[in-house]
């Protein structure tokens, strides 16, 4: 943690939205639609699903009543921010009769994000370890995250399909943030720890006008963090990338092969996939070409195809790519997991599949089964 810390009483907790709107700012948050959460602009407090818990499980979400009237006993919306940084379309180039190559300008907007969690704060890091940070860097993904003001939140309560614990991605923001909330409901009565990440939140905890934090607030808001902790069930083992190494054809791939639908539902929700393809799209008359990237999956047959056909083509194969990807290979190509333990690829499968189950499913046999076979 870095900064200042501050304490803002809940019923003045607007006062954090016309800061943030007074230095250019527009704002998204957690927003309830359609009997889920998602990620959308938001005017003011009244927006965040106050009182709502989020009831969650292998193949399903639900939004349910809580116990007590917070804003941010909810956990996950559906989208992380990748999204924000980096959207399913996004139109690369464009040319006309002129044959002159254009790129468009990046939608860069000054954009604050209330109620970033910290996996999700660590994802965005891991996509700037490949988009921005490696070999091939895309200014356009570096311009809109440079532009995004993180306001984060600390966990309250834990989720049924969390294990951010044994992925070091939370439940408590380390990094990456601007601001960060605590929500605390005491004694004192209900309101926000909140503290500052670096110069830019800083400048914006500089402009409110509210009482510093004292140790007792900071004390009670590290009790939250470490009870959430030890609150979650769901994790991946310490030898998980030793483990899928040696099972390339562990019978296992084959059981998830038969229960996979392959609807790409949990490479979109992922806040770290980043695959993607490029279309080519003209006019009718030709007068007018455009390239646009965008959003693709591991799971679709078509994503391994080359000129002699379809590389990966049952679905436990490509399975096996995406769960061996994130948990062995990105620490290969990029020095840590591409797994943060957000459990969102378990609650959005429409079966249920759970990564965690899966690799203790695989764990458990401890050596490869050479016999069984995915192609």
């Amino acid at each position: 943690m870095e900064g200042t810390s501050k304490i803002l009483p809940a019923e003045r907790f607007d006062v954090l939205f016309e800061v943030l709107k007074k230095q250019g700012f527009d704002i998204w948050g957690v927003h309830e639609k359609d009997d889920a959460l998602t990620l959308a602009p938001i005017d003011g407090p009244a927006d965040l699903p106050r009182g709502r818990i989020d009831d969650t499980g292998p193949g399903k979400m639900r939004l349910i009543d809580g116990s007590r009237d917070a804003y941010f006993d909810h956990t996950l919306p559906m989208q992380g921010l990748k999204r924000l940084v980096y959207p399913p379309q996004d139109k690369v180039f464009e040319t006309g009769e002129d044959y002159m190559f254009t790129e468009p300008p990046v939608d860069a907007k000054p954009i604050a994000v209330i109620g970033a969690r910290s996996c999700d704060l660590v994802a965005l890091e891991t996509l700037a370890d490949v988009l921005e940070n490696g070999p091939y860097p895309d200014h356009r993904f570096a311009e809109r995250r440079q532009a995004l003001c993180l306001v984060a939140v600390n966990c309250t309560r834990a989720a049924k399909t969390c294990f951010c614990t044994s992925m070091n991605s939370g439940p408590r923001a380390e990094s990456g943030y601007d601001l960060a909330l605590t929500e605390l409901f005491n004694s004192d009565g209900h309101r926000f720890l909140i503290e500052a990440g670096g110069e830019r939140g800083q400048a914006v905890l500089d402009a409110m006008s509210v009482d510093e934090a004292t140790d007792k607030d900071r004390h009670a808001a590290n009790i939250i963090s470490s009870t959430v902790a030890a609150s979650m069930t769901r994790s991946i083992p310490d030898d998980a990338r030793e483990t899928l190494k040696s099972s390339y054809d562990h019978p296992q791939w084959s059981d998830i092969g038969e229960r996979c639908m392959d609807c790409a539902n949990c490479t979109l929700v992922c806040p770290t996939c980043f695959c993607s393809t490029i279309e080519d799209r003209s006019s009718l008359d030709g007068s007018i070409a455009e390239r646009w990237r965008r959003w693709d999956s591991c799971f679709i047959r078509d994503f391994s195809y080359i000129h002699g056909g379809v590389v990966r083509k049952e679905t436990a194969s490509r399975y096996r790519q995406w769960m061996t990807h994130k948990l062995t290979h990105w620490h290969d190509q990029f020095g840590r997991s591409g797994c943060v333990g957000c459990g969102r690829c378990i609650a959005w499968c429409p079966v249920g599949i759970d990564i965690t189950a899966e690799i203790r499913a695989i764990s458990k046999t401890g050596e490869a089964v050479v016999e069984a076979g995915v192609s």
